[in-house]
């Protein structure tokens, strides 16, 4: 039978999914002395290499509560990019890539205009440069230079008086 190295490893073992660590080890032992390539064979090196990764995945309750958790199912994608949700009252073009996806120009420019920037000066941006420049320039941010756009954006936000 034709063994995958992404198998579960409670299967290759040939333990319960609630076997404790002793059994776990006992299991391996078994596994090894049939397997092992210095008793079986060159042959069964590969085999022998499963069974190792496959104990080392779980041989401690730490590794199996890591194993655990790295087959968890991801949660279902909201369809928005990691800035997350737009904020709302959205104009201009709707971005459909990137970290602000599902948002307008014109909510990406009231929260992170130097995304903006940075967006103009990719491939992605080239269909939007026009837009892009319009909106920046309605507030007051030319693209020349990225040292001057930070700080127009880091003074515009900080509190006066």
């Amino acid at each position: 039978m034709a063994e995958r190295s992404d198998e579960d490893p409670y299967l290759v073992l040939g333990v319960a999914r609630g076997a404790d660590d002793e059994t776990i080890s006992a299991a391996r032992r078994r596994l090894a002395r049939r397997h092992h390539p210095d008793l079986a064979g060159d042959h069964a090196t590969r085999r022998m290499m499963r069974i190792n990764a496959a104990f080392e995945a779980i041989r401690t309750a730490d590794a199996r509560a890591g194993y655990a958790a790295a087959q968890a199912p991801t949660p279902p994608h909201d369809g928005t990019g990691g800035a997350g949700p737009a904020p709302g009252r959205p104009s201009g073009s709707v971005l459909q890539f990137g970290r602000h996806l599902g948002w307008s120009i014109g909510e990406v420019a009231r929260v992170d205009p130097g995304y903006l920037v940075w967006l103009a000066e990719r491939g992605e941006g080239e269909p939007y440069r026009e837009e892009i420049d319009a909106v920046l320039q309605r507030i007051g941010i030319t693209r020349n230079t990225e040292h001057d756009v930070e700080s127009r954006a880091w003074r515009r936000s900080m509190p006066t008086g």
